[in-house]
């Protein structure tokens, strides 16, 4: 992958000023793109963001505080990315998780999780694709999860959110193959699947662990692993984004509709 392979470009990657998207955003940036960050964090987190953003290389970079729960907010943030330009790229990272039965699951909860992984995706990219369509070169990259591939227990409306992450991201996938040409570039909707990756989402998970075998972070995390990841490796919020990336360049123009999992070999078994 060559440096600056997305010069000029300009993306938006939801839930980027921490873990996985701002791994993501600072690749890009990397690459010569403009970034638009966002996220509901405090203003010290936003600005340390944007500046690694900025000293990963971004030409520019703007940060967004919408609320995704609220899909008026959605169609607000993205009025305001596109008021400042179009976006070449999509990636609908924002997500937030909530362990617990299916029987004691909260209905705020259910609601809360789908709202921010599932319905601010489809709102995003309805506002974005027709207009990568229109200038013949776009890039959805989904994260969804291992959890959008097979399921487990405790964890309902975040696989049922991330289950329909593929699925939404086929059917895009689906009306916009035809869309520009090898030379433009082409509009393609990809999701990346990871297994456990060294994020704040999976921190709760592992502090039960360790609490529930009397032991510390390092051990709790073997334990975890060793029920679904034959790698018994996590992966870094670094490598994803190299991924994500790389689905970005104009070469990559073929590949739509894939789900690719990250995931130790979890899938595979």
């Amino acid at each position: 992958m060559s440096e600056n392979n997305l010069a000029g470009r300009r993306a938006l990657v939801t839930g980027s000023l921490q873990g996985i998207g701002l791994a993501i955003a600072c690749e890009l940036g990397r690459q010569g793109c403009m970034l638009v960050l966002h996220g509901l964090a405090s203003e010290t987190q936003a600005r340390d963001a944007r500046a690694a953003v900025l000293e990963a290389g971004a030409p520019a970079v703007e940060v967004l505080a919408h609320n995704l729960r609220d899909a008026s907010q959605v169609q607000l943030m993205m009025e305001t990315a596109l008021a400042s330009g179009p976006l070449d790229i999509l990636v609908n990272n924002a997500g937030i998780q909530h362990t617990a039965p299916l029987a004691d699951m909260p209905r705020a909860t259910w609601d809360d999780i789908i709202a921010i992984n599932l319905s601010a995706a489809f709102d995003t990219m309805r506002l974005a694709l027709p207009q990568m369509a229109s200038r013949g070169y776009g890039r959805v990259v989904n994260i969804a999860s291992v959890h959008g591939l097979v399921a487990s227990v405790h964890k309902a409306p975040y696989v049922a959110a991330k289950f329909g992450m593929v699925g939404l991201s086929r059917v895009a996938a689906l009306e916009y193959a035809n869309a520009g040409s090898r030379e433009s570039g082409g509009v393609t909707v990809n999701c990346i699947c990871p297994g456990w990756t060294e994020t704040a989402i999976i921190q709760p998970q592992i502090d039960a662990r360790a609490q529930q075998l009397g032991t510390g972070r390092e051990a709790a995390i073997r334990d975890l692993l060793k029920e679904k990841q034959p790698s018994q490796r996590t992966s870094l919020p670094d490598e994803i984004a190299r991924v994500v990336t790389w689905l970005c360049e104009p070469a990559a123009h073929n590949l739509t509709g894939v789900s690719l999992p990250i995931d130790g070999g979890w899938t595979a078994q």
